[in-house]
C-alpha cells in the first residue's frame, strides 16, 4: 500500500530486524516520514502501541544530531 522496500534482516539479526530500502535517491525526508507512518499504521494494526509523531519526532532529533 505504501511502495515501501521492506526486508528481513541478514546473518545473526535473521528474524530480529527488518530491512527498510531508504537509501540512495529514497533517502529523502518525505520518504522516513511515509515510512515511518507506514510502520505506525501497521504496528497499531497488530494490536502494539505505535505514534508516528513520537517516531518523527525521534527521527528529527537523531538527525538533528548530525
Amino acid at each position: 500500500d505504501y511502495g515501501l522496500e521492506i526486508a528481513g534482516g541478514l546473518g545473526e539479526f535473521k528474524g530480529r530486524a527488518w530491512r527498510i530500502g531508504l537509501m540512495g535517491n529514497s533517502c529523502q525526508w518525505k520518504n522516513v516520514v511515509l515510512c515511518l507512518t507506514a510502520l505506525s499504521v501497521a504496528l497499531r494494526a497488530q494490536g502494539y502501541k505505535a505514534s508516528a509523531d513520537e517516531a518523527l519526532a525521534a527521527a528529527q532529533a537523531a538527525l538533528a544530531a548530525y
